[in-house]
Order: structure tokens, then sequence, then C-alpha cells
């Protein structure tokens, strides 16, 4: 299973494959065409309350992870729909933060890839990865 993440501000290019946006709102000064999208997922993203309480804050990270990832449990229709993208292609999970290491699309990719080891049975096998 090949999922990457990027910042959409980045010039999109064909090897990103399929890319979604997984901010909950749209990144400052960029038209939707230069963004070159195949989907906005808002429900991926953190909550307003907890994108706020982080607030790109380094020293919260791994609480906002936790929190983060309590918040992608309660919404397995939308992580079954990012792991059925990423079965078909590479899926690229685009991003607006600066910092890169520090932002929801880092959470979200390491939960799917472990979502994806963790239940073979749902067609997710770890052979197929």
């Amino acid at each position: 299973m090949n999922i990457r993440i990027k910042r959409v501000y980045e010039p999109p290019a064909v090897e990103d494959g399929f890319r979604v946006l997984v901010d909950r709102l749209w990144p400052r000064g960029l038209k939707k065409s230069a963004a070159a999208l195949d989907a906005w997922r808002k429900d991926m993203a953190p909550s307003d309350a907890l994108r706020r309480w982080f607030g790109h804050d380094p020293s919260r990270w791994e609480a906002f992870r936790r929190r983060y990832e309590a918040e992608l449990e309660a919404n397995p229709e939308g992580v079954r729909w990012l792991l059925e993208q990423a079965q078909r292609g590479r899926l690229t999970l685009c991003y607006s933060a600066k910092d890169a290491e520090h932002n929801q699309a880092v959470v979200l990719r390491d939960y799917l890839l472990r979502k994806a080891l963790e239940k073979p049975q749902c067609g997710y096998s770890a052979s197929r990865l």
C-alpha cells in the first residue's frame, strides 16, 4: 500500500496518484485548480476543537496524535474510503501546515498503514502492501 503525504502548496505531480486534501479549512491563497485534488475530505481532518487546541505546537504532538487517532476511530467509513483509494494505487494525503513533521497528514498516514495491517479480514492484507 502506497500512502504518502505532501504539502498542498507543492506543485502536483503525476506520481502523486490520487490526491486528497485532509484539512478542515481550504488552504489560504490557493486556487482549487492549482491544487489539482481528486477529493477534499474535511471529515478526515481533526475536529475544529482539536485543531485549535493543538495549534501546531510540537510540545502537544503526542497528545494530539492520541486524540486525533481517537477521532479517526469514530469515523470508520472515512477510514475505509481512504484505504480503498490506497488499494487502487498511490494515495497522497495533502495538507497545508508549514510543519512537515507535526501535522494531521502524518498521523493519518501512519494510522491508515497500521489499520491496513491490523484488519486483513477487510481485504487490506499485509501481503498486498
